[in-house]
């Protein structure tokens, strides 16, 4: 009991670098199986949506994770995006919580779209602490330590702050797996918005996976991301990693970022990011 105690109390800078480790070990083991299922014959079944997938893979990759951090960090908490479905609740405690998402861009996965990866994030006190994201299919491993700067494949990353106006950015977004009408014209109305007179955004893109997407703009390759209707799992670690990258993430009122609450901003630049928020009409979803 003495030792489950010290492991809930004490997150110094030991214990992060302790997390971050293990989180990337497991990422690379976990990353071995999806990179050999990427181009086999796929078990494909459907959640709350038509277009909403899930395979094998994602339930297997998310039990290999949590058994792993069950074993190495007994008193820790979960949040996964596979045992959601399943029934679990979406609870985030302040206790040490690993958020989960076994597969972000299984449609890209199932497709054979090499933009999927793995996501791993750890809160503690409802703060997030450590970041993990990992395609295996391209061998590029995202991370971040809070307050130790972000990393891809062990090189730092920067976010790039270039552009603080929408009309020199590049733009990243995504439609998403829910076809309701009402949600469909609220994208396509702000995709407008964006690209058309007075903004201009230089350019839009849709990868398909919220984690990468955020990586994108912590490594520069992007200057903005933002999207409606995600859940926690899809942007907790991407979160970590932007902020360590030097970038920000609001809601989409430019309020601080609130993982539970389906929305996101993220940008190299606060200037830019803000000038989004101000441009967009939020989208109303239930919260995680």
């Amino acid at each position: 009991m003495a030792t489950q105690t010290k492991q809930i109390k004490l997150h110094g800078k030991d214990d992060l670098d302790l997390y971050h480790q293990e989180a990337i070990n497991i990422a690379k083991i976990a990353g071995k199986l999806v990179r050999d299922a990427f181009y086999a014959e796929k078990n494909i079944d459907t959640k709350d949506h038509k277009t909403d997938l899930v395979t094998e893979t994602d339930q297997e990759t998310e039990r290999i994770i949590k058994n792993h951090f069950k074993e190495k960090f007994p008193p820790h908490s979960f949040i996964g995006e596979e045992s959601v479905a399943g029934g679990e609740k979406c609870n985030l405690t302040d206790n040490p919580t690993w958020i989960i998402d076994p597969i972000d861009g299984t449609t890209n996965f199932v497709h054979k779209f090499p933009f999927s990866c793995i996501s791993i994030a750890l809160a503690i006190n409802k703060e997030l602490v450590v970041g993990v994201v990992y395609n295996p299919t391209l061998d590029e491993m995202f991370s971040a330590i809070a307050g130790c700067g972000a990393k891809c494949n062990g090189k730092p990353i920067k976010a790039s702050k270039n552009a603080t106006e929408i009309s020199q950015a590049l733009l990243i977004t995504e439609i998403g797996a829910s076809r309701e009408q009402d949600r469909i014209n609220g994208i396509m109305d702000n995709l407008q918005k964006l690209v058309l007179e007075p903004y201009l955004a230089r350019g839009v893109r849709a990868l398909g996976s919220a984690a990468l997407n955020m990586c994108f703009v912590a490594a520069g390759r992007a200057d903005a991301y933002y999207e409606f209707g995600i859940h926690c799992w899809d942007v907790a670690a991407g979160i970590v990693i932007v902020k360590e990258a030097g970038g920000i993430s609001l809601g989409a009122a430019g309020d601080p970022v609130d993982i539970m609450a389906r929305e996101i901003v993220c940008a190299g630049s606060e200037v830019l990011c803000k000038k989004i928020c101000s441009a967009l009409t939020s989208i109303p979803h239930v919260r995680d």
